[in-house]
């Protein structure tokens, strides 16, 4: 019902944050957008398997927006680093229906030819202390990953560490199938391991 759809990696800048992942992987990001309701602005990577990444940041030049930001991004501070999953569904309102509340309220948004409807928390704060995934629906025929260059980057292995992550598990297991997803339980943090062209990296949250 739920399909893993890509990672961001957030940064105090989006300079930092595309550094940061071009740095660890040894490739290039391609330019996003920018995007008006949360007054944020992304640059993108393809990945293998119609996934891809954004590396993501509060746009300065934007008004502030009207609600927190999605992926609490108002809170963001430090070094850049891995902040959130997103999972795609084909029926948003059934998806957030069959889960518990917290998982947020539709939102429709644009990008330039994209369209898409993204569930966000009242509060910019997903739960498990933003460890559970985004959702979100693709409105627009193409997807974004097919229509980036290909990287020859592919996600092997992402780890969602939470003190009660055998809990979000238990909340998923029922709609995510995806071997590439591990959940285990300590002091929060996610890391995405890759197979690159220059060999096995990491990104860690």
């Amino acid at each position: 019902m739920i399909a893993l759809d890509h990672i961001a990696i957030a940064g105090e800048t989006l300079a930092e944050a595309q550094k940061h992942v071009e740095q660890n992987l040894g490739v290039a990001l391609q330019p996003g957008g920018t995007h008006d309701v949360f007054a944020t602005h992304n640059a993108l990577l393809g990945l293998e398997d119609g996934l891809y990444l954004e590396a993501i940041a509060t746009n300065p030049d934007a008004a502030q927006p009207q609600r927190p930001r999605w992926f609490d991004l108002d809170r963001f501070s430090g070094s850049a680093r891995l902040t959130n999953w997103i999972c795609r569904t084909a029926d948003l309102e059934t998806a957030l229906a069959l889960l518990p509340d917290g998982f947020g309220a539709p939102v429709d948004l644009k990008r330039g030819i994209l369209r898409w409807r993204m569930a966000v928390p009242q509060g910019g704060v997903l739960p498990f202390d933003n460890s559970a995934p985004a959702l979100i629906q693709w409105q627009t025929a193409t997807h974004p990953a097919k229509v980036l260059r290909a990287s020859g980057v592919r996600l092997r292995r992402l780890t969602v560490q939470h003190p009660k992550a055998d809990g979000l598990a238990d909340i998923l297991s029922a709609y995510l199938e995806d071997d590439r997803i591990a959940f285990i339980c300590g002091e929060r943090a996610i890391c995405a391991s890759f197979d690159t062209p220059h060999g096995p990296r990491e990104i860690a949250g």
